[in-house]
């Protein structure tokens, strides 16, 4: 992680500073606001330098502890860049359209998801080689639709522990989902919107592809630190236990050698030892 001078002038360069117009603004964030020019909002890079390292560090622990961070981001402009950054730390995504209910009615949306992996699995085992063109064809259909909404959740089996959101008032029904169940959001946050609604907001220009993408690739950089740390403490742990389990067994052979050096020990003593004898009774003399 870069110290905040070199990372506030990155910020710089990406244009994150630059909010909305005045008119558009939500007076919520005028905490993070530092100037206002020809009409259009600042925004305090000192804030946003501090948020965006709190963020990292609270994700980095979120990913370090096993569990899954959801990227939302159906933006044109974050579409590319949310998803090459969940793939790279294999993490679930959804960049094409948020379905209602993907939160809150979690197993029907894994139905959905089975029914597209038994699809690939028709393709793959030759299945489909038994049914009409026509039901092939739809089919096939159905499960490209299928995967474009629904391949980034593909392996989340249960709901995520975390929101990480780019523009989160063009997210609004993710995230209200995400509070209703209490999940953790996190969320790159614009002059526009309220900040107040999610727990870590990030103040940035959520409009510019730099912007975005440089916020989200420190993000990911910290989650990658955090699933390498999780790696590194699970290899340790595994072993100390093999080390443990080596001496376990070497003592346990140790104490079977002993005990059968003693049980031969105990056979040659008696085996050396002369045998005693019975004295005879004497002969009895008779008088004549």
């Amino acid at each position: 992680m870069e110290n905040n001078t070199s990372l506030q002038q990155q910020l710089l360069e990406a244009g994150v500073h630059f909010g909305h117009l005045r008119k558009k603004w939500n007076p919520k964030m005028l905490p993070y606001i530092f100037a206002e020019k020809k009409g259009i909002h600042i925004i305090d890079l000192n804030k946003t330098t501090e948020c965006l390292q709190e963020t990292a560090a609270v994700l980095k622990q979120v990913a370090r502890s096993g569990k899954k961070i959801l990227f939302v981001g159906t933006k044109k402009q974050a579409k590319d860049i949310v998803t090459e950054c969940a793939q790279k730390v294999n993490m679930p995504y959804v960049t094409e359209r948020w379905l209602g209910g993907m939160l809150t009615n979690f197993n029907t949306v894994r139905k959905s998801v089975k029914k597209m992996q038994s699809i690939e699995k028709m393709l793959g085992d030759g299945s489909f080689d038994s049914i009409t063109k026509k039901e092939r064809l739809t089919l096939s259909r159905d499960k490209e639709k299928m995967e474009k909404v629904l391949g980034g959740i593909a392996q989340l089996s249960r709901v995520p522990s975390a929101l990480f959101i780019v523009d989160i008032g063009h997210e609004h029904i993710a995230l209200a989902e995400a509070k209703r169940l209490g999940i953790a959001t996190f969320g790159v946050v614009d002059t526009n919107c309220d900040p107040n609604k999610v727990d870590f907001p990030v103040p940035a220009n959520d409009d510019a592809t730099k912007s975005i993408a440089i916020i989200t690739q420190y993000i990911t950089a910290a989650i990658a630190e955090g699933l390498a740390e999780r790696q590194a403490a699970r290899d340790e742990e595994s072993e100390d236990t093999t080390v443990s389990d080596e001496n376990e067994k070497k003592a346990a052979r140790m104490e079977a050698e002993a005990q059968a050096e003693a049980a031969r020990g105990g056979k040659m003593r008696g085996a050396n030892q002369p045998r005693r004898r019975t004295p005879s009774s004497p002969k009895r003399t008779s008088n004549r």
